[in-house]
């Protein structure tokens, strides 16, 4: 009979720290030590090949190692052989046998008979087994003695099903052919190209005269030049203008003293300053709604310093659509 000690601890969070310096030569022993119990609780093993009480022992074992562990590495090892000693107990478990053989469905059958009171002896030939039949069994008896078991409320029931059954006879339907009108169908409008009206590039136009209002004005706050505090749409686009500037070369932003971001114009880098090894460098800002609230709360900004830009229209056909 194997025997559990109650004592055997499992390593508990406390006693298991992280530390990812731990000594190299104790990693690998450690791992050693798991491969090879990993080895002998392998899932190729049979159940038969194998004792309970050798069972208990590598799980002991394991849990002595686990103390050790201190790397996600051996707690893989440690879970993969638990894993192993799990999945073989389990398979010796419904292998387990109760008694000194099987149960008999035969034996079962007759004893059942025997209680009901279908027959007092046990028959020996087949024509005292044919006479079973006719004998009146007293369910109610094996009833009452399943109720002492269990605390479902009896209730009526058709072992057959219900007493009538009705067969249900298939309607078919005819599907009608859908029959579109002529008069509904529509054809989509066709647009030639002389009804586009073609307009300028509004990019370009709105980068040249940021650049304008930015050499007018020097070093400037990038909130400060960008925000509109009547549009946040528009504040978005003037970030969106400025970033063609900086792309080019032709606008440096760069924080002075204070934090603050500055903004001003200069040269664009030539060829041969490339060459010499000037590279130009980017960023990808995150501008939303509540960002753009706080920058007109705390620069106390109150008008644009970038004129407000009407709506974009374009024509389509005989249409205007913005």
């Amino acid at each position: 009979m194997v025997q559990f000690d109650p004592n055997v601890r499992i390593g508990s969070p406390s006693s298991l720290p992280y530390d990812p310096d731990q000594d190299a030569a104790e990693k690998r022993d450690i791992r050693k030590k798991y491969r090879a119990l990993e080895k002998r609780t392998g899932e190729q093993l049979r159940p038969q090949d194998i004792r309970a009480a050798e069972l208990v022992e590598q799980v002991e074992e394991a849990d002595e190692l686990f103390q050790k562990v201190k790397n996600p590495t051996e707690a893989t090892l440690d879970s993969t052989v638990l894993r192993n000693v799990s999945s073989i107990s389990a398979q010796k478990a419904r292998a387990m046998k109760l008694g000194s053989a099987a149960f008999d469905i035969d034996d079962f059958v007759s004893k059942l008979a025997i209680f009901m009171g279908g027959r007092h002896e046990l028959a020996d030939d087949a024509s005292e087994l044919d006479d079973i039949g006719d004998c009146v069994m007293d369910w109610e008896k094996v009833g009452r003695r399943a109720l002492a078991k269990s605390r479902r409320v009896p209730v009526m029931g058709f072992m057959l099903g219900p007493l009538s059954i009705e067969q249900k006879k298939r309607s078919t339907v005819k599907r009608s052919k859908l029959e579109k009108s002529k008069e509904e169908e529509r054809r989509p409008q066709e647009i030639k190209e002389e009804d586009i009206q073609r307009s300028e590039n509004e990019t370009t136009k709105n980068v040249i005269k940021i650049r304008e209002i930015l050499e007018e004005s020097g070093s400037v706050n990038l909130f400060r030049f960008v925000i509109n505090p009547n549009d946040f749409a528009q504040s978005v686009e003037n970030i969106f203008y400025l970033s063609f500037l900086i792309r080019d070369g032709l606008c440096a932003l760069e924080i002075d003293d204070n934090g603050e971001p500055i903004i001003f114009l200069c040269e664009a880098p030539s060829a041969q300053d490339r060459a010499d090894g000037v590279t130009c460098h980017q960023i990808v800002m995150e501008f939303d709604m509540a960002t753009w609230r706080r920058a007109i709360e705390v620069f106390e900004i109150t008008e644009s310093m970038i004129p407000q830009r009407p709506a974009a229209k374009t024509r389509l056909g005989g249409k205007w659509y913005g």
